[in-house]
């Protein structure tokens, strides 16, 4: 993939120019991170309290009997926002999906162990773990072993 920028004073707005051959997941996460806005901290509740989350902090996200809750240092904060949202809010601070109820922070992850049905055990670095199944572990090995592209540059 080629990136060629061109900033000049006669530019009045940004425009984003893709070209390529064919539509691909690499081109439609590219187009989700340019169009997802980059969220400073996201709100939770806890003890009928607003928190205010740093996205950082946030080892992951999941869903459980249709809540969402955020879990930092081995506790869960809920939020009052669909999962789904959630994840395009935190796409741009190193989220993935790990499941069909979990997002993980990338930057959180201390080591992971391959379970014997083909899923990833992850291990944060606050000690909390969270399973990845197996349709996502292919795109995790590659974000943690190249980040975002594909071919490592």
């Amino acid at each position: 993939m080629k990136v060629q920028i061109d900033i000049k004073d006669q530019y009045d707005e940004t425009v984003v120019t893709i070209q390529a051959k064919d539509w691909t997941e690499e081109i439609s996460e590219l187009v989700k991170r340019i169009k997802s806005p980059m969220t400073k901290r996201l709100v939770g509740v806890q003890d009928e309290r607003s928190v205010l989350l740093e996205p950082s902090d946030i080892d992951y996200v999941y869903a459980e009997n249709r809540k969402v809750y955020a879990s930092m240092n081995r506790q869960s904060i809920e939020l009052k926002m669909k999962l789904y949202e959630i994840e395009d809010l935190l796409i741009p601070h190193q989220f993935m999906r790990f499941s069909k109820s979990v997002i993980g922070n990338v930057e959180q992850i201390a080591r992971f162990e391959l379970s014997f049905n083909g899923n990833l055990c992850v291990h944060f670095k606050t000690g909390s773990k969270e399973y990845v199944s197996r349709s996502y572990v292919a795109q995790l090995k590659q974000k943690l072993i190249w980040g975002d592209s594909k071919d490592g540059e």
